[in-house]
Formats: C-alpha cells, structure tokens, sequence
C-alpha cells in the first residue's frame, strides 16, 4: 500500500510507523489517521511483525491536528473498515485502535508531542522520550475539549491529579518532567533516541511473543476485573502459551542453560 503522509517498514520483526509530515511538524489530517488504521491493520496481520514503534520524521513527534488542510473526504485515503461498520465508526478512534493493537506498541516520542499527537503517544503501550521531548494537551488553549481518547488515556498514566492539570492548562512540559510523573518510562539524548527504542523493541521482537501478547492483553482488560477472576483467566491462557513450540524452547533452554531462541508460534 502507498503511504503519503507516514512511511511503513518492517524490519527484524520491527514494525515502523513514521509520520512524515516534517515539514508541519507531523500534524495529522483525517487522511494521516485513515493511513494509521491502515498501517495498524498490516502490522497485526502480520505474524513476522512481533512489536510496532512510532515515530516521527524530522524534529518533532507530532503537532497534533493539522488545521491548514482541508481537502476534501473523498481525496483521503479508504479507511480499513468498510461498510454499515464504517459508516457508524468515529474517525476520533484511531488512537483506541492503536491502544487495541494485539502486539506491544512502542512511541519514540522525538520533539514536541501535543494535541492528538500526544494521545497518540499516550495510547502506545511504553513511550521513550528524547531530552527535546515536549508534551502538552493543548485543546484547552484552542477552548475545546481534549479529544481522541486523551480524558481516558492521561488519567491512567499519571493520576487524575496530574490529568486535570495538564487539561486544565494546556501547559507543556519537558521530558524529564514527563518522566516524573510517570508519562515515559525513559529519557535519552537526542542521538541516542532510535538507539534505545531499537533496543528495546529488538529485545521483545526476539521474545515469546504469544505470550506477550496475551499479557497485554490481561494488562489492559485486568482494570475491569476482580482478582479473582484475573488469576482464573491467566490460568486458562497460560494453557495456550504451554502449548507453542516456545514454550518447549523455554523449557529446554533452561535444562541446558543457555538463552532461550524464540520464533513467535
């Protein structure tokens, strides 16, 4: 498929969604969305894809919406979900499609990241920031209401106290900031930034990715659940993981201790 306003590789079981509008700091259009979903709907379909990162091109993650773009809806690329399906999904949830992804989802967060794009951000599993990281939920400063999932997302990562603040207020904070309040998990210089993210996306492409994905999964549903029933459940999923040629490499590596190789089945 031919990408206009991101670029879609795949390398080492590495997905790479870059937006690549450098020269509006990655700002997204309706039609930069409908080529997430599609790059998204790859990357899930394909078993050698084991983790998707993204990124953006040039010096900054993302501006958010790109309000200098108005062409028109039938200019924009086909969305992935089509009829009666379509019609009725909100183009706001492709951030809930990148948090449902079913593989490990990574943000190279480089520059500013603010708007949109910083939910985005927020709706990958872990986030690594260069030190030129700058976040902000700026709709307040354009008097609207945060949107694309960043009500939901910003509470869950750094406490409702923090998520009124930066909603309230707009304000945008630094990277190290970011770190404090539990919005990144790591900060590096700015030329170490793909360094690490390769680093530590290359470490779970090389893991026992079934499993993986199924912990995610029991991540993310656990919050609605008792612990009681989160303990059967994993239970009952563990059966699955049991049953993969993994497994057998785990078990194996073990008795003749050396690390484990996992393929992913």
């Amino acid at each position: 498929m031919h990408f206009r306003d991101i670029l879609y590789s795949v390398h080492d079981g590495i997905a790479r969604i870059t937006l690549n509008k450098p020269e509006k700091l990655n700002a997204l259009s309706w039609g930069s969305w409908a080529e997430i979903e599609n790059a998204l709907v790859m990357a899930e379909a394909d078993d050698a894809v084991k983790v998707v990162v993204f990124t953006g091109a040039g010096r900054g993650f993302c501006a958010g919406t790109d309000l200098t773009t108005a062409t028109r809806e039938e200019d924009w690329p086909a969305r992935p979900f089509t009829g009666r399906a379509g019609m009725m999904r909100s183009r706001y949830l492709a951030t809930a499609q990148v948090y449902h992804c079913r593989k490990p989802t990574i943000a190279a967060v480089n520059g500013p990241c603010v708007g949109a794009g910083f939910s985005l951000a927020m709706a990958c599993d872990i986030r690594i920031a260069a030190a030129s990281a700058r976040f902000s939920a700026i709709f307040v400063k354009r008097a609207i209401v945060a949107d694309t999932g960043a009500t939901w997302l910003l509470p869950r990562l750094v406490g409702t106290e923090w998520a009124y603040r930066l909603l309230y207020t707009g304000e945008l904070i630094d990277a190290q900031k970011a770190r404090e309040i539990g919005l990144v998990s790591e900060v590096v210089a700015d030329e170490e930034l793909p360094n690490a993210v390769n680093a530590l996306a290359g470490s779970i492409a090389r893991g026992p990715s079934v499993a993986i994905e199924l912990m995610k999964r029991l991540v993310q549903e656990g919050a609605t659940r008792g612990i009681d029933e989160q303990i059967e459940l994993e239970q009952f999923l563990q059966q699955i993981t049991h049953q993969t040629e993994d497994a057998a490499e785990g078990r194996q590596s073990f008795l003749e201790k050396r690390e484990p190789v996992f393929k992913g089945r």
